[in-house]
Parts: structure tokens; C-alpha cells; sequence
């Protein structure tokens, strides 16, 4: 154990009983829970240009890109962009915490759901139900026709986008809904973006709210990991939660930990912090 952990063991310990003791976890997970799997996560425009070198030169920064307008006025770099995530995403192996927040999970009388903010689809590939996540941004892996011709979301299997690296545009052919045969884009909530279909959000919020009211006084513990505050979403939720139900939340971030007692703050990376709790719990 780092000292930097071991100035946190009274933090931890505390983490840990109040993990052994609940029958229900609920996982809130923002940004920074996939760092430690070694994804960028575009802490502020400079993050992102040293991540994406072409977007600096064109002066565009995460925020701007994120805009579904891209898929009308130029394609070829919107879905340079959301292609680039895609491959990256499909090629990245979730790291050793999102296994033992599963394990947590499913050892609990009540059970567990995820609540996250990322649409990198992390949680699915570490063997997450998909009826017990909700993505509050949608996720890559599905796409909708920018038309709006009537065809329902579809996956992104099957689909390969291929992307020239020095310029970031997608090259030719782009998505295309299955249906019209018009131009797709992910079923992600982009900003200023009142075409994204939210119908899939809407059964898995069903889903979210049919799981909480089945707690029914059971004890729940909130784990919160890499959640900040510049799209507070995830923090507020977690919060929210823990706070309806008489819970405690416990916030796993490096860089802005800060929650109010009887909550639990961890300055800690996800993966890190997650192990230390369960080997402790192991013990």
C-alpha cells in the first residue's frame, strides 16, 4: 500500500463496514472510472487537444465537438470523432475494479445498478446486466437515424468506421440507418441536442425506478468513482439517492472527493481504491 493510501486507512475501514453491513449497492460512475483502464478523460481542452493534436489546430475543443450539428454540416468529421471513441472503447478491457464492484453487487440481498454518465459501454463488457445499468448520455455502442425516419435505435455492431489519424475525419462510407439508408449517429446526448432518442434511456430509467422502490427499507450503500464536478449529473445523483434512502455514498475521486459526513470522501483512483476496500473486506 502506497503512504498516500495508508493516510486514508481510517477512510477505507470505514468504506468497508459500511459496504459489509448494506443489502443493496447502487454504482454511480462518471469520467474518471475509466482512467485507470487507460481511457482519456478530457479534464478540460487541453486534456483533450494532447489527446487529439487536429482538434487543437482547428481550435475545437470536447464541448464543441460534442455537437450533433457536426452530422449535418460536416460528417466526415463528426463521425471522425464519435469513430475514433467507438474503436477506442470496443478495444479497452474494463480494469480489475469494475469486477469487484460486480462481485459486490451480486453478493447483495437486494442487489445493485449502475448509474453512469459514460457511454463507453465499460460496465456491459465487464459482465454488468444490461437491465441493471442505466446511461444517462446514451452509449456509443447504439445508433439512430439523424432523420428521424421511424426506424428504432440500432446497435453499432457490424459497423466499422475508419478514421485518417492526422486529420481525425472519417473516411467513406460513414453509418447509415438500416431503414432509409440515411446518415446515423450515436444514440449518445450530445450538447444542445434536441434529436437525440431517448426512448432506449427510458426503459432502462423503468428499470432504475422499479429497482429502488424494491429496496423497501433495505440498507444502501452508494459508490460513487470518478464523477466531477464540471457535469455534475452523476454527483448529484449519488447524493440525491443516498440521501432518499437513508444511505451512505461513498465518493472515490482523486481530484475533487469533497461530500459532506456521514458520507465517505477517498482522494483515490477507482481502481485503487476499490481493491484497498476489498482486501479489507476480504480480511
Amino acid at each position: 500500500m502506497t503512504l498516500f493510501l495508508f493516510a486514508l486507512m481510517p477512510s477505507l475501514n470505514e468504506a468497508a463496514e459500511v459496504i459489509q453491513e448494506a443489502d443493496a449497492l447502487l454504482i454511480c460512475a462518471g469520467a474518471g472510472m475509466g482512467v485507470d483502464s487507460g481511457l482519456p478523460d478530457f479534464r478540460g481542452n487541453e486534456g483533450f487537444w494532447k489527446a487529439y493534436p487536429p482538434y487543437a489546430k482547428r481550435g475545437l475543443g470536447f464541448t464543441d465537438m460534442a455537437n450533433p450539428g457536426w452530422f449535418q454540416r460536416e460528417p466526415e468529421l463528426a463521425w471522425g470523432f464519435y469513430g475514433h471513441r467507438l474503436h477506442l472503447y470496443r478495444e479497452t478491457n474494463p480494469h480489475i475494479g469494475f469486477d469487484i464492484l460486480r462481485q459486490w453487487g451480486e453478493g447483495m440481498k437486494k442487489g445493485h445498478f449502475v448509474f453512469t454518465s459514460n457511454v463507453d459501454g465499460q460496465f456491459q463488457k465487464a459482465g454488468f446486466s444490461d437491465n441493471r445499468i442505466i446511461e444517462c448520455h446514451g452509449s456509443i455502442h447504439h445508433f439512430q437515424c439523424i432523420d428521424d425516419c421511424g426506424n428504432p435505435i440500432f446497435s453499432s455492431d457490424g459497423f466499422d468506421v475508419e478514421v485518417n489519424e492526422e486529420t481525425m475525419l472519417a473516411k467513406q462510407p460513414l453509418p447509415t440507418c438500416p431503414s432509409c439508408g440515411g446518415l446515423a449517429r450515436p444514440n449518445i446526448l450530445m450538447f444542445g441536442d434536441w434529436g437525440w432518442d431517448s426512448s432506449r434511456n427510458e426503459v432502462q430509467s423503468s428499470n432504475y425506478q422499479e429497482w429502488l422502490e424494491s429496496l423497501n427499507g433495505g440498507k444502501l450503500v452508494v459508490v460513487e468513482c470518478g464523477a466531477g464536478t464540471a457535469v455534475p449529473t452523476v454527483r448529484y445523483q449519488s447524493e440525491q439517492i443516498a440521501r432518499s434512502f437513508n444511505g451512505t455514498a461513498i465518493r472515490i475521486n482523486l481530484r475533487e472527493p469533497q461530500i459532506n459526513p456521514p458520507n465517505i470522501s477517498l482522494s483515490a483512483g477507482a481502481a485503487e481504491a476499490l481493491q484497498q476496500i476489498n482486501s479489507l473486506l476480504n480480511k
